[in-house]
Formats: structure tokens, sequence, C-alpha cells
């Protein structure tokens, strides 16, 4: 399955990676027999099986043909993420992932990351350290006082440092105040050319609640969406196969008019 050339980075910085990440055969998924379903690897394992990864790059997931899937973070084609699927598809899971694979594979001063969510305690287990601007409470002042310093900390920024702005759901940061929601949208159009990654989760079934805003996210990463008519409503087509995708683990996104499916290893 070929890289997707929109999120990985180029062939050449690959091509610096470990060689062992490059088999001469497509390394298949692991299956764990006692689920009946394939089984993900901890990230830990998956990292130590690439080696360094070259210091503009977001680990995303793996793809089944074990190369990782990378969002370079010099570029900001992609634009703004949107992680869509339904309630159990594995959405929180993913964001929580790239947080900490953002610990692990880079220095703070490269990267850091903060997150909006409904319930803070459900990061609890994402270690704390200078990466870790925070986990601010949607209903709290907090979250949006984050917002509007990331956007005066956006409007400045000449350096290399980049910033995750991970939000669990879309439909919740809608409802903060009109200040905060115009720096919002100004982190979604510009935040990835200064260097701030918005990177939002969305319930499908609920898109109807957002739908101004969707538009926005050129880049979208499908969880599992069983109903065929959310899906096309939210961009995916019969090709993508999103009502198969594992809950939980398993992602699909657009790759040069074709889908590219990866990964989300464990914890």
């Amino acid at each position: 399955m070929p890289i997707n050339r929109q999120f990985s980075l180029a062939l050449e910085a690959l091509a610096e990676l470990k060689a062992e990440i490059v088999p001469d055969q497509p390394k298949p998924v692991p299956f764990d027999a006692t689920q009946g379903r394939p089984a993900a690897p901890t990230l830990t394992e998956v990292l130590a099986e690439i080696g360094s990864l070259p210091r503009e790059a977001l680990f995303l997931g793996i793809a089944s043909d074990g190369l990782p899937v990378l969002l370079n973070m010099s570029d900001p084609i992609p634009g703004p993420l949107l992680i869509v699927g339904d309630a159990s598809a594995g959405k929180t899971a993913l964001l929580k992932l790239i947080a900490r694979a953002a610990q692990q594979t880079h220095y703070s001063t490269d990267v850091q990351f903060g997150a909006l969510t409904n319930y803070p305690e459900e990061w609890d287990d994402i270690p704390t350290n200078e990466h870790h601007v925070g986990v601010f409470p949607m209903h709290h002042n907090s979250a949006r006082d984050f917002v509007l310093s990331l956007a005066s900390w956006a409007h400045a920024n000449k350096s290399k440092q980049a910033v995750l702005l991970l939000i669990d759901d879309l439909e919740a940061i809608a409802n903060l105040d009109s200040d905060a929601l115009q720096n919002f949208r100004w982190l979604l159009l510009r935040g990835p050319a200064r260097r701030v990654w918005p990177i939002v989760t969305l319930n499908a079934e609920r898109y109807g609640q957002v739908l101004p805003w969707i538009p926005t996210f050129r880049t979208r990463i499908f969880g599992r969406i069983q109903d065929g008519r959310v899906a096309e409503a939210l961009g995916a087509d019969q090709a993508s196969g999103v009502d198969r995708l594992e809950a939980g683990i398993q992602f699909s996104l657009r790759e040069n008019g074709g889908w590219l499916r990866f990964w989300s290893p464990g914890g």
C-alpha cells in the first residue's frame, strides 16, 4: 500500500528511517485469536520498531503494510484534522494516542499539546510533562482562555515549535463564547501555517449540529460509521468501507483519490 503523500513526509525523508521498517514483503497485521480481531501492537512497540522519526513528522498510526502514517507539520496544506466516527469508533483513543506519540518522539521544544474535553478524567493516563500544556474542561473558562492565548501565540509565532490543539468533540467547542469561536475559526483557517494543528473529534451521528464548521476541515480521518448516509454526508464514499472498520482501532483517510486504512496502536 503506498504511503499517503499528503500526510507522510517525502519518500527521501522516510528513507532515513531504520531499514527494518521497509520489509521485503508487506507486514501482516497481528491477529488476536482470543478477541477474534486484529491485535494492535502497543505504541511503544511500534515506535521502537520504527526508530527515530524526522523532526517534522507527527505519528498518526500504522498502515497494514507496516509503514507509519505521518503528518508533516511543516506543510500546512492538509489543514486541520477532523476525526469522525460513531460513538464507539475510538476517536478519543486516537486523539490520546497522537498526544502520547508526540511525547515519545519529540522534544517539548519541538511539539507541545493541550486538550479541550467534556471529560478531563479520560486524560488522566496521559503523562504530565513539558509537552503537556494542560487538559481544559469545555465548561470552564480555562478552555476559552487557552484558545485565546493559543491564537495570540500563533499570530506572533516565528519559531519551529508546533502546538497540537486537541479537541474532543467539535459540537462542544461550538458552544463557547463568540470571542473564543472567532479565534478558534482563525486557528482552523490559519493555524497550520503558524504551526498550530487543530485535531478535532466529532460524533458522526451529530454532524448536523455543526454543519457550518465541517467544510473548514479539508482532512478527515474516518473511524467506523455504520450509517452509509451519514458517512456519505461527511465525505466518505462506498469505496471507503468505513462501515467495515474495526471499531476502536482502525481508521481510514483519503489517499490520492483512494483510501488508506491504518491501525491505532494500543496503550
